[in-house]
């Protein structure tokens, strides 16, 4: 099994009409994100314990909400709020 990310709940209910530029920046940080934790937790199936906390990223002007599980080697980002304009 190898390290992924999605939206959680859903694509749609996460992102909310953002912008398709800022979500494709989204979208390239959620991968270098994954390539991080894959790094850090070599053998994600094996940890023990509740995990990482909620994390908050500046994403082009906007924020990234975003939690690492290393069980299911997967980043799921669950909220993003694009900049004003």
């Amino acid at each position: 099994m190898t390290w992924s990310w999605e939206y959680l709940p859903s694509q749609e209910r996460v992102t909310g009409g953002a912008p398709a530029p800022f979500l494709a920046v989204v979208e390239e940080k959620a991968a270098e994100l994954v390539r991080a934790a894959e790094a850090l937790h070599l053998d994600g199936s094996g940890y023990h314990g509740s995990g990482e906390p909620m994390r908050y990223l500046d994403v082009a002007g906007g924020l990234m909400t975003y939690y690492v599980v290393p069980r299911l080697r997967l980043v799921v980002v669950c909220q993003v709020t694009a900049p004003p304009g």
